[in-house]
């Protein structure tokens, strides 16, 4: 009864993200080493599930490492500035390690799902030359011969195929408009697609689990702006995230960075609220803004086991509904995490901190005093020259974010005249 309660409930919070996701277009690229992964096939029947969800897959494969394998043991690499020398020799390397790639991918994503009912269920897995590309030419002195960097995407070519409902699979060749065959970098390419199709995910799939901080602990999201700003030492890791800052900056709106190596991690980062890898996007995931009459329903929801507890004094909605203009949210990927509400009293500038509420996977991380700090700020805005509080459970919490007791005396003689003797709460107050 308790694993069926579980999946219940598993579902039950995947369903908005099932919700969100429809529709949408995924760009996903295949880092090197992806392909020959043991979590190969639970990494292209995820995707498979992402298809029959109606999402829309543009993948891009890497063939860096496919290509050093096929090339002659003394044959020479050379890399200039992370940019490989394109001879002959690797042209036709590249062009097999592509084309046996493409044919691994459509073969395993034509066995559907197996050992589920969607086991027969067909996927249209579609290439083309849809990458345009011009060469490097000389750089420093350095002639990069067949190496060409990406010039143009036929966007209603990739379209076509999303529209059909199949999947887009290019591989990271491009064609100059002369007709020459060309070694394009894959992870510039799949940047280059989700910019041109205005995709709404650029997931880069590597050996990382995504970026981490000073200590090495796993960056689960950060704005453009701080993800530049961290020092990563591997240079592939580097490249994805430029990748990603830069695909961000131009309309994408998440960019994510997770590995393969790790299974179920597409999932987890796409219908959790956490994710597994670190997500990249324009604006911040979790921000704090003041609540709207749509926030009502999570707000409710938030507060609601706190009411039943006695923490809280209940409220109907009728009551959420006229004071809404009073509370502010702390919002994570479109999810309320946190509420509180201030209610001024403007007469003895003085207002009330209420109804302080924290989603229980979030406890103990400080999104409380991050809430209860806007709310300060708010009041200081307002002229209100001090805050109070009323509470049950919580008063050991607000004495260590500065508040001291007071006697019921001490409050707006509004708010003494609704104080409730029985409910006997403690009062808080605080300068702003």
């Amino acid at each position: 009864m308790m694993d069926t309660e579980n999946h219940i409930n598993w579902f039950r919070h995947t369903g908005p993200y099932i919700k969100a996701h429809r529709g949408r277009i995924f760009v996903v690229y295949l880092g090197n080493g992806a392909l020959e992964s043991p979590n190969l096939m639970t990494l292209l029947h995820d995707m498979a599930l992402l298809h029959f969800l109606g999402v829309h897959l543009v993948l891009v494969h890497a063939t860096r490492e496919a290509i050093d394998s096929a090339l002659p043991k003394d044959h020479p690499v050379v890399l200039k500035e992370g940019i490989r020398v394109t001879d002959d020799l690797t042209l036709a390397a590249a062009c097999d390690a592509a084309a046996k790639q493409q044919v691994q991918i459509e073969r395993l994503l034509s066995m559907g799902l197996p050992n589920t009912p969607l086991k027969a269920a067909q996927i249209r897995v579609m290439a083309g030359n849809f990458v345009t590309a011009r060469p490097i030419g000389i750089r420093k002195g350095v002639h990069y011969l067949h190496s060409g960097t990406v010039r143009r995407i036929d966007v209603k070519g990739v379209q076509a195929i999303l529209d059909n409902d199949a999947v887009a699979l290019i591989s990271p060749l491009g064609y100059s408009p002369a007709g020459e065959l060309l070694s394009v970098s894959a992870s510039d390419t799949a940047e280059a697609v989700a910019v041109a199709i205005g995709a709404d995910k650029l997931i880069f799939l590597d050996r990382h689990a995504g970026l981490e901080d000073e200590d090495g602990n796993l960056i689960r999201q950060c704005t453009i702006a701080s993800a530049k700003n961290l020092s990563v030492l591997d240079e592939e890791q580097r490249r994805l995230r430029d990748a990603a800052c830069r695909a961000c900056s131009q309309g994408v709106t998440r960019g994510h960075l997770l590995t393969f190596h790790r299974k179920g991690a597409l999932l987890e980062e796409l219908f959790t609220h956490d994710g597994a890898g670190t997500l990249i996007a324009q604006d911040p995931y979790e921000q704090a803004r003041g609540a709207e009459i749509d926030d009502i329903a999570s707000i409710m929801e938030l507060i609601r086991p706190l009411e039943e507890s006695g923490a809280l004094v209940k409220r109907s909605r009728e009551r959420l509904e006229e004071e809404i203009h009073h509370f502010s949210i702390l919002e994570r990927d479109g999810r309320v995490i946190a509420c509180a509400a201030l209610y001024p009293f403007a007469e003895t500038g003085a207002g009330e901190i209420a109804c302080v509420a924290t989603h229980p996977d979030y406890r103990g991380a400080g999104r409380a005093k991050q809430l209860l700090n806007e709310l300060i700020l708010k009041a200081s805005r307002l002229s209100l020259t001090e805050v109070f509080v009323l509470t049950t459970q919580s008063t050991h919490w607000f004495l260590e974010q500065g508040f001291e007791l007071a006697a019921p005396k001490l409050l707006p003689i509004a708010k003494q005249q609704l104080y409730n003797w029985q409910r006997n709460s403690a009062i808080l107050k605080r300068a702003v």
